[in-house]
């Protein structure tokens, strides 16, 4: 393992002595995968949730469509990327992608948020090993990265817009410090329960991105509250509202199904923006590309013309 590191370059080599140490006392739980995570997630699939959306944009609430993508994968420490095998620095993760289209007028936004939270107990819940954000329009586009090193994360962003080009940062992060980004991973408790409580906060990079703000860390409180009845196009679910409130920055209410595997049937935030679950499946998605597979968004709620083709909504809460 040391002649491989050695062979590294002398930034991969920064990057995995730091992915090596643990992280300092806190009070988040451990992100370890026990056999009960397992069970669910160790099939060999990936979790396939569709949504319609409602998201603020330019002061108006826009129609749009989401998908979540649940998949466990290998990563290993020295490149943060998945592993083709044989590597000596491997670890478990749990994936979501987080895929956004929706129209604003006569163009259209496509995003792409990816978030790995180490399954092996060595970092905390919501303090993910890697975050990616991609988002296209047709003014242009922005890409954006986090990745855990020790005691904090390297940032790097590249965008078309005027002052935000090249971004190269090293973000500090506190002792019970998490990623916005990895909210859904704590609501779902995936692969650990976060109780509840202040912890230290940080946006995420799509609510960065589209305030065209720096993000900074402050406070936020975890809540939640007694399951209830929640109906949404794809049917009515025992759900416990899962509450994040930051003291800077919108929040969010995640309605987690109650039963395994808690899945999220809907999600609110205070500036408007709604999604609710139209389909779910488990299937091995990278093998279905081929022509025919393409019936198979149906059984996700994807592509509804009554939904996607409705009057424009009201303006947003706060504008």
């Amino acid at each position: 393992m040391i002649a491989l590191w050695l062979a590294l370059t002398a930034c991969d080599f920064q990057l995995t002595q730091e992915t090596e140490a643990r992280a300092p006392e806190t009070r988040l739980p451990p992100a370890a995968a026990g056999p009960a995570f397992w069970d669910v997630w160790g099939d060999g699939k990936a979790e396939l949730d569709g949504y319609r959306l409602l998201i603020p944009r330019y002061g108006e609430l826009r129609r749009g469509e989401a998908v979540q993508i649940w998949v466990t994968e290998t990563f290993t420490a020295g490149q943060r990327v998945k592993s083709d095998g044989g590597h000596p620095d491997e670890f478990p993760v749990l994936k979501l992608n987080d895929v956004r289209h929706f129209q604003t007028g006569i163009y259209d936004y496509h995003v792409l948020t990816s978030v790995f939270q180490r399954l092996d107990g060595r970092d905390p819940l919501g303090r993910p090993t890697k975050v990616t954000l991609s988002v296209q329009e047709w003014c242009g586009h922005a890409w954006e990265e986090w990745v855990a090193g020790e005691g904090a994360y390297q940032r790097m962003r590249r965008s078309y817009f005027d002052g935000e080009n090249d971004l190269d940062v090293r973000v500090e992060v506190p002792n019970d410090g998490q990623l916005a980004d990895a909210g859904a991973f704590v609501a779902r408790s995936l692969p650990a329960e976060t109780p509840p409580g202040e912890v230290d906060w940080i946006a995420s990079a799509l609510d960065s991105r589209f305030a065209h703000e720096e993000p900074v860390w402050t406070r936020a409180t975890w809540t939640r509250g007694p399951a209830e009845e929640v109906t949404v196009p794809a049917g009515t679910f025992q759900a416990v509202p899962v509450t994040v409130t930051p003291k800077i920055g919108v929040g969010t209410t995640w309605y987690v199904e109650e039963a395994p595997p808690r899945r999220i049937v809907k999600w609110t935030r205070p500036n408007g923006e709604v999604a609710e679950l139209t389909g779910s499946i488990r299937a091995p998605y990278w093998e279905q590309n081929g022509e025919g597979f393409e019936r198979m968004r149906a059984d996700l709620g994807l592509g509804d013309p009554s939904w996607l083709t409705a009057s424009p909504d009201p303006t947003p809460a706060g504008g």
